[in-house]
């Protein structure tokens, strides 16, 4: 596997090379020749020109990828883009994605420069990964037929954009065409045949008037769901027989479980139809610009939860036990979710005074039923249950308001001194209402319970900005860009940051670049409030949120603000006409970087482990039943400092071919590694020495963290173009990954699970059948590379399990990089008009 990744990078590296040697000479238009308006207050600066380092993503990219949506697109071209392959719970309906290997709440997103709406639903589960406390925008809500462009500042910008910029900026600009448009359909699926796609997207331009324009896009799309995992050892042995000292009611049940021995359909994706319309339109009064933008989408999605024996819900009548579900059942965790996000502004030029006035506001809404599934104690207590519960509803919303202000002034530079400044007003509130009573009596609806009258609350918070950015070429061929920002929160007080920025053109062909800069991202409001409760009859863990009165009490403090510091150094190539290289390497630390802790344990058995942590859920408000065998809780805190380090690299190359067209070579590259330089202490309050509960971090976090993606990513390409087809092949080669197992999730004493270095290739072909209809056919991870299984070991008790401590033999490794659903195929109609 290692030697065939390497080899196929290296041969495509060589070939790129070999033929670009040939053609040198052949004229090719500019990659980078495109106007950028991110990571910069001047007007007219092109991508080559970049004093920092900005990746642009076209439609016509997103048209060569199988899966039609904005995460799949910019993950399968950007090597510093990891995407979450599922998520725990309710985080597997809204998965979220990042930059550079730092949390998704790091990274910023703009539609058409404005900030874009965080969703409400935060991924809470541990077995989210990496991806745990992100409550990031949603990209998947933009449609890409909407989509002119994407732009990717690859460089922390918290003193020009504001707070979760630490990573970097990804600004989606919308198509603003006045005339025309297309109807795109696109179906497919995984090798295996589940997974099932369809996806439709319409786009058209009108003329607003005489100086306007409107450009609108719907989208629908439908996903089905997919099963990865194996056999339930619960129920069955790895051969497929009941296991042996069952019930012998779980006995006669499973025997006729649907799909045994296959019950468990618990890993896999959601089940999910998504609308999305949205609209761009401007209007010129003459000097002065209106300009509104909005979104609307609905998604309907449902997943599966464990699989229940038949003696999970039972009730005894006349001396006989009576099953509920005599064969077992899959609850099914249900999302309906509204989203809304509309921006109108107007700008204009007063006396070279540039200025743009604009307003945001966007509202994420997801009501949380349980499905097919039943409350234990409720059956127990009264005879009956309901077999659908609502669980209750995330919703939150933010808005902004901006004022930016700027102009040329001669100083006697290379260049007039751009003059840059503004402020900023934004205020965002964040809720959750309890579930029915039904999904709160005792333990609540088997798979997920609903949110506790203790977990309900509404907060809200507001902040004030102000930020100045100077810009000129200080000598002919050096330029230079100084930002300073200020922000004051209503819940934390004030952050001050700075960057600088300089590039120097040594000649046409050669520049340097680099910056220097701090930056800080605020708790999101559902890292300091998020608040749940899993109860069983035997164990519960309660979410605690820290900026609370019981997280106090155990000894933790409401969330500050995280803190970085940014550095990176590049260079700019452009060695023959049509062929340009770009270097950077980057470090970011970040200081109180806000993580979960893990669980905190309370109780085991009979055995009282951190007294603690039993009197913080008692202050929360929950009560515990006797008979508790395991009680935990967990929140989100400061945790620890942490130091990236990396490079990116970008190869493009456009080469005419004569008479066999035109083919467009790239190749990226991004290594990086993240380091735990320290981590906060765990209060006395908690911890329990005896018990071995002496960090915030144990070993299976700190392993997440600095393991669960690819120390290094290889992405060549090549589109090649021959009258009417056009071939597209596109790899994506990653490095080792690893994660540490455990059959308690903790990770103590638990093995090393590994991914070898794996060669992923994506091929799509399309052929323009008339100047308006084109055809097109093609497959993501072409030869099927399947994320590596999870090993079984045998636990005190004698049985064979998985060594994660799932529940499905032969489980895909989640963090695989690549997906853990193995190859895909599609086929897709454009029509133009």
């Amino acid at each position: 596997m290692t030697k065939l990744g390497l080899a196929a990078g290296t041969s495509l590296l060589a070939l790129m090379v070999f033929t670009g040697q040939a053609a040198a000479q052949d004229a090719a238009p500019e990659e980078s020749g495109e106007i950028i308006v991110t990571g910069t207050r001047l007007r007219g600066v092109r991508a080559a020109d970049s004093a920092a380092p900005i990746q642009i993503v076209g439609a016509s990219t997103f048209e060569k990828v199988g899966q039609p949506d904005l995460t799949q697109g910019l993950q399968q071209n950007l090597p510093s883009f990891s995407a979450q392959s599922m998520g725990g719970d309710a985080g597997n309906f809204t998965l979220s994605a990042a930059l550079r290997g730092l949390s998704p709440n790091h990274t910023l997103i703009l539609v058409n420069g404005k900030r874009r709406h965080p969703t409400a639903n935060l991924q809470a589960s541990p077995g989210s990964g990496l991806y745990q406390g992100s409550s990031s925008a949603d990209l998947n809500l933009i449609p890409v037929s909407a989509i002119a462009r994407v732009e990717v500042l690859q460089d922390g910008a918290a003193a020009q954009y504001g707070t979760d910029a630490i990573a970097g900026v990804i600004n989606i600009i919308l198509k603003d065409d006045i005339s025309g448009g297309s109807f795109t359909a696109t179906a497919g699926q995984y090798y295996r045949g589940d997974g099932e796609t369809a996806n439709a997207q319409l786009n058209y331009g009108f003329k607003l008037g005489e100086n306007g324009f409107l450009n609108l896009t719907g989208e629908a799309r439908f996903h089905d769901y997919s099963q990865v995992g194996g056999i339930d050892y619960r129920a069955f042995n790895p051969d497929g027989t009941i296991r042996s000292g069952l019930s012998p009611l779980d006995s006669a049940g499973l025997a006729n479980a649907d799909g045994a021995p296959y019950v468990n359909k618990a890993m896999g994706d959601a089940r999910y139809a998504l609308y999305n319309v949205l609209f761009n339109a401007g209007y010129d009064l003459g000097g002065t610009q209106l300009y509104a933008s909005g979104t609307y989408s609905n998604r309907n999605a449902s997943a599966f939860q464990n699989f229940r024996l038949p003696s999970a819900v039972t009730k005894v009548e006349n001396g006989q036990t009576i099953a509920l579900y005599p064969n077992g059942f899959s609850p099914r965790q249900a999302f309906y979710e509204e989203d809304f996000g509309f921006t109108a502004g107007i700008k204009g030029e007063v006396s070279g005074w540039a200025w743009d006035l604009s307003t945001t506001y966007g509202r994420n809404s997801s009501d949380i039923w349980t499905r097919d599934s039943a409350n234990a104690s409720l059956y127990v207590d009264t005879g009956s249950t309901p077999t659908d519960f609502y669980d209750g509803r995330f919703a939150a919303t933010q808005w902004t308001n901006n004022i930016d202000i700027s102009r040329e002034v001669e100083v006697g530079l290379a260049s007039p001194l751009n003059i840059a400044f503004g402020g900023e007003y934004r205020r965002d509130t964040y809720a959750i209402t309890q579930g029915d009573p039904a999904s709160i009596y005792k333990e609540g609806g088997q798979g997920f319970p609903g949110f506790q009258p203790s977990d309900a609350a509404s907060h809200s918070r507001s902040n004030v900005a102000g930020y100045v950015d100077l810009a000129a070429d200080i000598v002919s061929g050096l330029h230079l860009d100084l930002a300073a920002r200020v922000e004051d929160y209503s819940d934390f007080g004030s952050a001050a940051v700075w960057k600088a920025t300089a590039r120097y053109d040594v000649s046409p062909a050669i520049a340097f670049r680099g910056t220097v800069s701090t930056g800080f991202r605020a708790p999101t409001l559902a890292e300091q409030y998020y608040s749940s409760t899993t109860l069983t009859p035997n164990y519960a863990i309660v979410q605690l949120p820290v900026n609370s009165a019981a997280a106090a009490s155990a000894g933790f403090s409401p969330l500050n603000p995280e803190k970085s510091r940014n550095f990176s150094l590049g260079t700019v190539l452009h060695p023959a006409d049509g062929l340009s290289i770009t270097v950077d390497a980057y470090q970011t630390t970040i200081r109180d970087r806000i993580m979960a802790t893990g669980y905190l344990l309370g109780q085991v058995g009979p055995n009282v482990v951190s007294q603690g942590v039993l009197d913080a859920i008692s202050d929360h408000g929950n009560v515990l039943g006797p008979g508790m065998g395991y009680v935990a809780m967990m929140l989100f805190t400061n945790a620890a400092d942490t130091r990236t380090r990396g490079v990116d690299v970008t190869v493009n190359y456009d080469q005419a071919l004569g008479d066999w067209g035109r083919a467009a070579w790239s190749l990226g590259f991004n290594a990086n590694q993240t380091k735990v330089l320290s981590q906060a202490p765990l209060p006395e309050q908690v911890t329990s020495e005896p018990f071995g509960q002496v960090a915030l971090l144990g070993p299976g976090a700190l392993s997440t963290i600095t393991d669960s993606t690819p120390r290094w990513r290889l992405t060549p390409a090549v589109t090649i173009t021959h009258g009417p087809l056009g071939v597209n092949l596109r790899g994506n080669i990653y490095g080792k990954v690893s994660g540490l197992a455990s059959l308690d999730g903790t990770g103590i004493g638990g093995m090393v699970l590994e991914m070898p270095v794996t060669a992923i290739a994506d091929l799509d072909v399309s052929y323009k059948v008339s100047p308006a209809l084109t055809l097109s056919a093609g497959a993501n991870n072409l030869f099927n590379r399947k994320a590596p299984s999870v090993p079984n070991v045998t636990d005190s008790d004698g049985v064979v399990r998985p060594a994660t401590g799932t529940y499905n033999y032969g489980a895909p490794l989640l963090f695989s990089p690549y997906g853990i659903n193995g190859g895909y195929y599609y086929a897709r109609v454009k029509v133009s008009f």
